[in-house]
């Protein structure tokens, strides 16, 4: 049982680290005040752009990373485009994206069903994967693990240290008053925006290369819209943001474990659990208005136009 439940556990960080990556870039966007549903739609093109760049010139997985990331952040950019330049409405926009990134993928993913990439192999840090339960369970893991932790540190550095994070929360919370102060409010919002797609094609692009090396239709399954809940889940705090990342997770692999865990449920429930949670979750925190109020950028979802 003891095994069991450190195998789980290390499954837990290892699944949760998309949802850490897409749902960083996220929050990043929505501090700016703008709101992209298409977070689904930019991890599945990350994942067959990663995958079709590995499989067509065996590439290494950080190569496929990179492009991932940058068919992320093409996506994002034609989000930015109509949005911020044109002052489309976001939500639709967003999406558009989504359902655009589901064919996208699918018809550039037809030649690569079949495929499978030889993966990543955990990197066991010494002396520290050696501590009994703690070492399989933080320490023998592949280094994508280890740079989503490293980029949710950076992010909540630079939201909460610094004056680009200032900045940032100042564009969110009035984009009138930031570019009275002769702040370029679209150029931020811009950058917010790619950045958020640069996450979610690189955690697209994991989930392809890394998590499971092969490409299926639609298998970044929801976890673009967990990332978005996780973001109003986590209040738009990093922190909470890298805590829920865990749990919904850690959701996920438990339905891997359940049969050996003795839990007899059925598959499709189990299946369901990680959405199931999203709902439980999303209900809990609308009901605390309070929270709410005090955390959301005030120009989320407003356009802005100079």
């Amino acid at each position: 049982m003891a095994l069991e439940i450190t195998a789980i556990l290390a499954g837990t960080v290892a699944a949760a680290t998309p949802l850490i990556f897409a749902g960083l870039g996220e929050l990043v966007t929505q501090r700016t005040g703008v709101i992209n549903l298409g977070v689904e739609g930019m991890m599945l093109v990350g994942a067959i752009a990663g995958f079709a760049f590995a499989a067509q010139y065996d590439a290494s997985v950080l190569s496929a990373l990179l492009m991932g990331g940058l068919a992320g952040m093409l996506m994002a950019l034609i989000f930015a485009f109509f949005t911020l330049s044109l002052s489309t409405n976001q939500s639709a926009c967003g999406l558009a994206l989504t359902i655009f990134g589901l064919g996208i993928s699918a018809f550039l993913g037809q030649n690569y069903v079949s495929m499978a990439l030889p993966g990543l192999a955990n990197f066991n840090i010494p002396l520290l994967a050696d501590i009994p339960v703690l070492g399989p369970i933080l320490f023998q893991q592949n280094y994508v693990v280890y740079l989503s932790i490293l980029i949710f540190f950076l992010v909540w550095f630079v939201l909460a240290k610094t004056r680009l994070g200032l900045l940032l929360k100042a564009v969110g919370e009035s984009p009138e008053s930031a570019h009275a102060m002769g702040y370029h409010v679209l150029a931020i919002r811009y950058g917010a925006v790619l950045f958020g797609g640069l996450m979610a094609g690189v955690g697209g692009a994991f989930l392809s290369t890394v998590y499971t090396p092969m490409w299926i239709e639609n298998m970044v399954a929801g976890r673009g819209w967990i990332a978005i809940a996780l973001v109003v889940f986590a209040v738009w705090k990093p922190t909470r943001l890298m805590l829920g990342a865990y749990l919904f997770g850690g959701v996920t692999i438990l339905q891997f474990h359940a049969q050996a865990l003795g839990i007899k449920v059925p598959n499709e429930l189990l299946a369901a659990l990680p959405y199931i949670a999203t709902i439980v979750v999303l209900v809990m925190i609308s009901r605390n208005k309070r929270v709410l109020k005090m955390n959301l950028p005030s120009s989320l979802g407003k356009t802005f136009v100079p």
